[in-house]
Order: structure tokens, then C-alpha cells, then sequence
């Protein structure tokens, strides 16, 4: 399906279009889950789903630099340029709000500072940790500080504001931060910029061990079925990491820069994005002569791998305004999404209420109306390492088209 062409004269290329193959829309009905992605490139959030009749719902919403995100079917979190969002779910189950059977709302945000915050995890314990890539450390936010540092690399010799290794992907291994991407073991400012090619690090936190130092520009190690999931981005491969052999194995080349990865069932949900050709950032890279002899372009999307197979099963194709992503997650259970953002006054009128304690009029003279949570336990992200205890916690007018 094609989009019709207005008159003579008036043809521009549309802000956002999308594309899909013919059997992703089935696929992803049947599956029952949404998918949520960030784009800072545009300063969007994507929450995709379906409609009623099958239709893919695309709904966005404009945030100062988002990039990495972590989510439940009941909550995102989200970082930007100085901010750290909490979004939760206004609505009760069964409920909708215009369509929608969840309804994102920005309650809570930390205000960091700008840290370049990459990948951010939860904790089951309810602590936030984040890949302070500025810092070149993993940190966590604080009530008064722009942050509290947890860890930093080895090879990092000092705790400042210079983006030396370009620290950026996390992977949680039994609820803790376990190992830990970097495009290299600089301890310079800036010096992973001239280690692009073939620098790129996977470490050990436990241990302190650099596991591999040959990588291109990795991000988004994910530990899932027994494996450790990485983006060797500069080579455009989706792999893992074998601890038999201590080598990266790449299982599925992608014609694009990769970043942001999740998984449902057998399959893995990576992003794609077209490298910034006026940016030296991605220049010389290996993904350039991959895609050169494959006779292809770089793409922007999302492509979903079958870890059986290595195959692409289905692919979501994004044109127009957006050419990267940063960060991907889905949403099991979640028909079709969507968020309150601050470009419109709904955020005004939106307005829920708790409900009120179940008590009778006796009771009331002996109990305050307001009671207090209960206290949350400390929680030691490291075990090896003591740290001091901290308190935690548009419609988009895109056009759609199917081929």
C-alpha cells in the first residue's frame, strides 16, 4: 500500500512514516505485547500497539532527550537531558481511557544534571541504577545530590565529568548490575573516540576483568536464557558472548547501527539506526563495508530475531524525520499504550484521586486518616563492595503503511 500524492506542487516527503512486513501485525496480536522506544535524535517516546480493528497504533510524546528506559506493564522509566522520569499507570485493569488500556502519567522525576545517562535498570529492591556515561560510572539518584556513585572501572582512574570510556550498557544477571558495555578502556577524556573501530570493552563487575576488549562501539548487553546478549554496533552484528572461548559470536548481521535490545519468548527485539554520516562519531566503522558488500543502506527501525534461527522473522521500517533510536522495551499483557506529556493541557486536566481508607467513624478517633508506608529495606547493590544506604525511589501524526 502506497500513501496517495497530493496534487502538483504540494508533494513533500511525510514527517514520520513506517512500514512493516506482511506478518507483523499478526505476529504482534498474537504475541500480546507493546512495544515502547526512545529516539533523542527527535526527543520522542514511542509506545506502539494495536487498535480494536488490527491497525498499528502509534502514539508519541515530545521529552527533552530521552534515551535509556526500563519498563513493566505498570511503569517506565525514562532518562532525558537533566531529568530522571517515572511514568506510572493511571488506569485500573479493564479500564480505557480513550482507546488506550494504559495511560503513562509523569509523576516523579529526579533532576540529575546532565550525565549522558545511557542504560537504567530497577532493581527489585526499588533502587534505580543508571550507566553514568559522563561520569564513566554506574550510579543511582539521590534526594540530594545530582547522584551517587556505585562503581566505576578499573582502568578508570579518577571520578570526572569527561566521558572517557563512553560507559553505556548494563545487564542485570539475578537482579544485580553484573556486566557492564564500554566503547573502551580509556582513562583520558574523550579517548574512546579514537578507540571506535575495535576497543570496545565487556566487563566483569564482580570480578573487575575486562572479558573482551576488541569489540565495535557495543551497547545493550541483556542476560536471557542462560546467555549474555550484546550489540557489537560498529559491525552492525547481534551476538553473544561465549564464556568457553572468552570470543564475541555473533549470530545475526543488521544493516544499521545497533542499540537497544530486548527479548519475548524466542525472540530478540533489537533497534536500528541510520549512522550520522556528518558525525566523525560513526565514521571508518566496519558496518560501512559490511553493508557496502552486501549491496544495502543503513535502515532505522526495529528488527525482531528469531534466537532459534538467527532469522529476521518480522521488521518495523522508520522514515522521514527519525533515523536513530536509543532504547527498546516491551510491555507483555498491554494492547495499546499510551502517555500524557507536557505540550498540551491534558496533563492539567488529568486528575485521579486515591481512594480513601476503609474505616468507620470510631476508628477514625483512634487512627490518623494518613498512614505511613511501610519502611523499605537497604538494599547492597554490590556485595562485594559496601555503600552508604540511600532513599530510593499526540497521539503521534504519523502515517502507517503495510507491505
Amino acid at each position: 500500500m502506497t500513501q496517495a500524492q497530493p496534487p502538483t506542487g504540494q508533494q513533500k516527503a511525510p514527517p514520520l512514516a513506517m512500514t512493516c512486513s506482511r506478518q507483523f501485525i499478526p505476529w504482534l496480536q498474537e504475541q500480546h505485547f507493546s512495544i515502547a522506544f526512545t529516539t533523542y535524535q527527535t526527543n520522542r517516546l514511542f509506545l506502539l500497539g494495536l487498535k480494536p480493528d488490527g491497525v498499528l497504533s502509534i502514539f508519541e510524546r515530545l521529552f527533552d532527550r530521552p534515551m535509556g528506559l526500563f519498563a513493566t506493564p505498570e511503569r517506565l522509566y525514562m532518562s532525558s537531558r537533566f531529568q530522571l522520569w517515572q511514568l506510572d499507570n493511571a488506569l485500573e485493569e479493564g479500564e480505557e481511557h480513550k482507546g488506550y488500556d494504559k495511560l503513562y502519567v509523569p509523576r516523579m522525576a529526579y533532576t540529575t544534571g546532565d550525565l549522558d545517562i545511557h542504560d537504567l535498570v530497577l532493581l527489585k529492591g526499588k533502587r534505580i541504577v543508571f550507566a553514568n556515561t559522563l561520569y564513566s560510572c554506574l550510579g543511582t539518584v539521590s534526594d540530594r545530590y545530582s547522584f551517587a556513585p556505585l562503581w566505576q572501572p578499573p582502568f578508570i582512574s579518577k571520578l570526572a565529568p569527561e566521558d572517557r570510556c563512553h560507559l553505556n550498557g548494563i545487564a542485570l544477571v539475578d537482579d544485580k548490575p553484573r556486566y557492564l558495555t564500554a566503547v573502551s578502556r580509556s582513562d583520558v577524556a574523550a579517548g574512546w573516540r579514537q578507540k571506535r573501530q575495535d576497543g570496545g570493552c565487556l566487563i566483569d563487575i564482580y570480578s573487575n576483568q575486562v572479558l573482551l576488549d576488541s569489540l565495535s562501539m557495543p551497547h545493550s548487553p541483556r542476560w536471557y536464557q542462560n546467555r549474555l546478549w550484546l550489540l557489537n554496533s560498529g559491525t552492525g552484528d547481534f551476538g553473544y558472548f561465549d564464556f568457553k572461548t572468552g570470543q564475541f559470536q555473533p549470530l545475526t548481521f543488521c544493516p544499521g547501527y545497533l542499540r537497544g535490545l530486548a527479548f519475548h519468548k524466542d525472540w530478540a527485539v533489537v533497534g536500528l539506526s541510520k549512522p550520522r554520516r556528518e558525525d566523525q562519531t560513526f565514521a571508518g566503522l566496519a558496518l560501512d563495508e559490511r553493508l557496502a558488500a552486501k549491496n544495502a543502506s543503513a535502515g532505522c527501525g526495529l528488527l525482531f530475531i528469531n534466537l532459534k534461527t538467527g532469522n529476521i522473522d518480522h521488521w518495523l521500517q522508520i522514515e522521514g524525520i527519525i533515523s536513530e533510536l536509543y532504547d527498546v522495551q516491551l510491555l507483555p499483557g498491554v494492547r495499546r499504550p499510551m502517555a500524557l506529556g507536557f505540550k498540551t493541557d491534558e496533563i492539567c486536566k488529568f486528575i485521579t484521586i486515591a481512594p480513601t481508607p476503609k474505616t468507620s467513624v470510631k476508628s477514625r478517633k483512634n487512627q490518623p486518616m494518613i498512614q505511613d508506608a511501610p519502611p523499605q529495606e537497604s538494599l547492597n547493590v554490590f556485595p562485594t563492595q559496601s555503600d552508604e544506604e540511600l532513599e530510593t525511589e499526540s497521539q503521534s501524526q504519523s502515517k502507517f503503511f503495510k507491505r
